[in-house]
């Protein structure tokens, strides 16, 4: 692959709903430069794009793959990412670092969610876009019936650029409205006059075309308004202007399979799309994917947004403050790597074997420390128990999942110590379902998956005073500790008085008791929950010059501990969390419904960018499988967060199920 200078760059951001066509369209622009001597499809697991093995097994795009096309004397990095929501992030990156978004549509099923919602995405990062209606040669495609779609559900003015011959059996080939030629067959097709049918259609996109690009200008528009003709160039330039600017959406159509339409949207790119700002000043790169290659180790990859980065170079990652040292630096198609000694501003390559540098990082010249503008990652929200299957899977689990974390900023792994278990939180089951299979196949361990237990409290409702009695004669030295305690609640997690007189308990065996309470507390007398909000007064006791000793009252302090939560009216708490979530309008009054039956209580909701936020508090144990409901409730529009708000009790019946599991648990060793 040749070196090209920045204006010869076009970064390209391939987005869409899963199932549009995305990655046989790239694969069919790849096919056009006489790179590929056949057309790999997805079906079969040949496309260059999707290569690791979970995205052949499952025939869908998990990764954003970076597949440049050299077209025209032109660079066109197309980042291949993937179309279902629990890969979000994958394409959040891809946004940051690409130029625009070319939005793929299935032409039989027109706008669906992932396209309203990476459509959001790009709405904030003020990205340029375009689209091309796919499937023109699928039984009931529609192109005009996908393009109204586009304009009632977005606020944006599409104008299209290329539109098909025909539909299904028909479809032939595209018609080019800025040549106003047309062609027939595969690749760059055979030219042949417009069908009659579509002269005048033609006619009036030309017209919205030319409007397009008068409104890039002032001077353009007024000689559009004063009736004056538009030169080739004035109606080029204008509209490469009114697409940078987001005035426009140019909408183009094909068929990615049948290869018919695609060498004429890569004309449309290197001639339209914008190339990368050529800012001045030291080096400076983002890296926006990092992914553990089998054969070459970590490969992170990035784009210079500044200067040059070169090989065998040493560089300066300024988020961890550390420098790192460059070996080779790759150019990528899929996975095949070609070596490069210099990546310019605007172009995308790889790193391999960095030590510290992960997603987000900056890495720039260590005399000029910058941080870039870095990816804002959605938060996981699926949490499942991982499980390791034995003691060599167990031992193995750690490295592994470390690397997946290295990999995935979507992915967490918290070790609750608590509940005993390994927390593994993701995006979404299909997420979760995928690292199980990395684990297995990738690094060799198996485990399994289980429903995280909730960690549960316990805590005492009434007031009550207890003795507590150690006393123990063994032939040689006795024990003794002898205590009254006065239990209560409190708001605070734990607080210890003493009230004693007189020097019942002498002072020096006040710590041992606070310190007999705290461990007892660590298990409850209802379920073996630990315990929480007691207040604790010693006011007396008893003590024997000889046999009395720290562990005797230790001792003496957990009995009535023990005695007093039995007695003061115990019950079960549970973790309370508050939830955010946001959706639009219309699921509004199903979201509200569905909290009802998590026994959650709405606590208000405010409307934000269009959409509506509302704010619940929801006991955790209904939390867990939220992010499956949620997208079942709103075919995934919806998104949420949630944190802790604090304990409630459990109710009743609930309370005795609970309790009832806990025990046969505890019976059985688990």
């Amino acid at each position: 692959m040749k070196n090209y200078q920045t204006e010869q760059l076009r970064n390209v951001a391939v987005v869409a709903h899963g199932g549009s066509g995305k990655t046989s369209l790239v694969e069919a622009m790849l096919f056009n430069t006489g790179v590929l001597s056949r057309l790999g499809r997805v079906e079969d697991g040949t496309t260059t794009a999707d290569y690791h093995p979970e995205e052949i097994n499952r025939q869908t795009t998990i990764h954003t793959s970076l597949v440049p096309v050299e077209w025209q004397d032109t660079k066109i990095n197309l980042l291949d990412t993937p179309g279902f929501s629990d890969f979000i992030g994958d394409v959040k990156g891809a946004l940051r670092v690409a130029d625009g978004a070319l939005f793929v549509l299935s032409a039989v099923d027109g706008v669906e969610v992932q396209h309203e919602v990476i459509w959001g995405f790009t709405n904030k990062a003020n990205l340029p876009r375009f689209v091309f209606i796919n499937k023109m040669d699928r039984e009931n495609a529609d192109f005009e019936k996908a393009l109204n779609e586009l304009k009632e559900k977005f606020n944006a003015n599409f104008v299209p650029v290329q539109i098909p011959i025909g539909s299904f059996d028909s479809f032939t080939g595209v018609v080019d409205i800025f040549s106003q030629k047309a062609y027939t067959g595969d690749g760059k097709g055979k030219e042949i006059p417009i069908p009659d049918d579509l002269v005048d259609i033609v006619a009036g996109y030309r017209e919205a075309l030319v409007e397009a690009a008068a409104e890039s200008d002032d001077e353009l528009t007024l000689k559009y308004l004063e009736g004056e003709e538009l030169t080739p160039e004035e109606i080029v330039n204008g509209f490469k202007m009114s697409f940078a600017a987001g005035k426009v959406v140019p909408v183009l159509g094909g068929s990615a399979t049948k290869n018919i339409g695609t060498a004429q949207l890569a004309d449309f790119i290197a001639k339209f799309f914008p190339a990368p700002k050529k800012e001045e000043g030291p080096m400076a790169a983002l890296v926006f994917k990092t992914i553990g290659d089998p054969y070459v180790g970590k490969m992170n990859f990035f784009r210079v947004f500044r200067g040059q980065l070169k090989a065998d170079s040493s560089v300066y990652n300024s988020n961890k403050e550390t420098n790192e040292k460059i070996g080779q630096v790759l150019y990528l198609r899929g996975k095949s790597t070609t070596p490069t000694d210099v990546v310019p501003t605007g172009d995308i390559a790889a790193l391999v074997k960095l030590h510290v540098t992960t997603t987000g990082n900056t890495l720039c010249d260590k005399d000029n420390p910058i941080v870039l503008e870095g990816i804002e990652f959605p938060i996981p929200t699926l949490t499942a128990a991982i499980n390791p299957k034995s003691k060599n899977d167990e031992d193995k689990l750690g490295d592994a999942m470390a690397k997946i974390l290295d990999e995935d900023p979507t992915v967490l792994l918290e070790k609750n110590t608590e509940t005993k278990q390994t927390l593994l939180t993701a995006m979404g089951e299909l997420h979760v379902n995928i690292i199980v299979d990395r684990l297995k196949n990738k690094y060799g361990v198996d485990v399994t998956l289980s429903d995280p237990k909730v960690p549960y409290r316990e805590t005492i409702r009434g007031n009550v005073q207890v003795e507590g009695k150690h006393k123990k004669q063994s032939g040689g030295r006795g024990q003794y500790g002898h205590v009254w305690i006065r239990f209560e609640p409190t708001d605070e997690q734990f607080v210890f008085n003493e009230e004693v007189f007189g020097g019942a308990v002498p002072k020096n065996y006040f710590p041992a008791v606070e310190k007999g309470l705290r461990e007892a507390m660590q298990e409850g007398v209802l379920a073996g929950y630990p315990v929480t909000g007691i207040k604790a007064t010693l006011y007396d006791g008893s003590y024997h010059p000889v046999d009395s000793s720290e562990m005797a009252f230790k001792i003496a302090a957990s009995l009535a501990f023990k005695k007093g939560c039995e007695q003061a009216k115990p019950v079960l708490l549970e973790p309370i969390m508050e939830v955010e979530v946001t959706v639009p309008d219309n699921f509004m009054g199903d979201i509200m419904s569905d909290f009802n039956t998590k026994r959650g209580r709405v606590l208000g909701s405010e409307p934000i960018d269009g959409q509506t936020k509302i704010i619940a508090t929801v006991p955790l144990s209904e939390m867990y499988r939220y992010a499956i409901d949620l997208k079942s409730i709103t075919q995934g529009r919806g998104s949420f967060s949630m944190k802790f708000h604090g304990y409630d009790e459990v109710p009743g019946r609930l309370a005795d199920d609970i309790i009832k599991k806990a025990k046969e648990e505890k019976e059985e060793g688990k």
